[in-house]
């Protein structure tokens, strides 16, 4: 007997991983447009804006974390994120020593798909090294099982903005006894709150109809 395997095209959604460990956050905004027209064209404008990670900030607030994308030269760049980039993110209070003042991410997979009903876009990031460093320690305030997914999706006039962190857990490997005491402390308050508000906003802004 023969089986014929169909390629299934990936969504957005199937890039957030099985929650096996730690905590889990999702936070979710969603409208619904008139028409499927309007709702196309809310889409790509939405997913400009996650795509525009620069300027996330001001689309969650003056309480968050500023954010900057870096390629994989270590270049401060001004683009859409791709696989292999990295974020470098300045967080309110003191900053990591290991990561020079910041928590860094890199981004480990992107998804872009449509059909005629749907459209959806999003990737995730997971803590990783400081880039600019070249050493083997996570500068991050959670640890390399964690992982964060920011996801769009349309279907038919509904737009949907989310974000889904997976396995947070405060990171206690830092060699500086200085960042094990701050990464413990903010990633503990960071799974409990700081997250949750900080993404919360983001999605509402990225919804926003301004």
């Amino acid at each position: 007997m023969i089986f014929l395997l169909c390629n299934v095209k990936k969504k957005a959604s199937d890039i957030v991983p099985k929650q096996q460990t730690g905590k889990a956050i999702d936070v979710e905004s969603s409208i619904e447009l008139k028409d499927e027209n309007d709702a196309r064209e809310f889409f790509t404008m939405v997913r400009d804006r996650l795509q525009n990670i620069n300027q996330w900030n001001e689309y969650a607030g003056n309480i968050s974390a500023q954010f900057q994308l870096v390629d994989q030269q270590t270049i401060e760049v001004q683009r859409k994120p791709v696989e292999g980039d990295y974020l470098k993110i300045d967080i309110p209070g003191p900053g990591s020593k290991s990561g020079d003042g910041y928590d860094w991410v890199r981004i480990e997979e992107v998804v872009n798909t449509s059909t005629p009903d749907s459209e959806s876009f999003g990737f995730r990031v997971r803590p990783t090294d400081n880039p600019q460093e070249g050493k083997r320690e996570t500068a991050h305030f959670y640890s390399k099982e964690s992982t964060s997914s920011f996801i769009v999706e349309r279907k038919k006039n509904r737009v949907t903005a989310s974000v889904h962190d997976r396995n947070t857990k405060p990171n206690t490997d830092a060699d500086r006894p200085s960042d094990k005491i701050r990464d413990v402390a903010i990633g503990a308050a960071g799974a409990l709150t700081f997250s949750k508000i900080q993404w919360q906003n983001l999605t509402d802004g990225l919804l926003d109809e301004r």
